[in-house]
């Protein structure tokens, strides 16, 4: 079983929606014409990228519980707005800059564990790639989103 996690972006209303009846945040996440960002499990491997460049961004605890288990988290359109800016400011050379195979492996980073090496990097970068041009692309248009963590 694999942990993943993606952003779709909704509106502010209807991340209202979602917050007052969190069933209707499935409909929002289904729509598959929907701007969304999956980031795989490439999810923990970028946080931990994140805080060692000092970003002020939590993928997996930002945001606000949608659903009971908080499996579904809202950002509304401030939270993306700033996250935004914090990831465009942050490159991708100066956030891989930070990686370290050994200490992710140290540290039994999320999905390889014991297992990081050179050739992860390429997939970290990919993805946070993804990741910036999401959120600048929903910030532009004034959007929130809502963050789906899958087990």
């Amino acid at each position: 079983m694999s942990m993943t996690l993606s952003f779709t972006r909704v509106t502010p209303e209807e991340l209202d929606r979602a917050f007052e009846d969190p069933e209707s945040a499935e409909e929002f996440l289904e729509d598959e014409s929907r701007p969304y960002c999956f980031l795989e499990k490439a999810w923990a491997g970028i946080g931990f990228l994140l805080r060692a460049a000092g970003v002020d961004v939590d993928l997996y605890e930002d945001g606000d519980p949608i659903d009971d288990e908080a499996t579904r988290f809202g950002w509304s359109e401030q939270m993306i707005a700033e996250a935004a800016d914090a990831l465009g400011a942050t490159p991708v050379e100066v956030l891989v800059s930070h990686y370290d195979p050994a200490k992710l492996s140290a540290e039994e980073v999320y999905p390889m564990r014991h297992l990081w090496d050179a050739d992860d990097l390429d997939y970290l970068r990919d993805h946070y790639v993804d990741l910036v041009r999401f959120f600048q692309e929903t910030a532009a248009v004034g959007g929130a989103a809502i963050r789906d963590f899958s087990f």
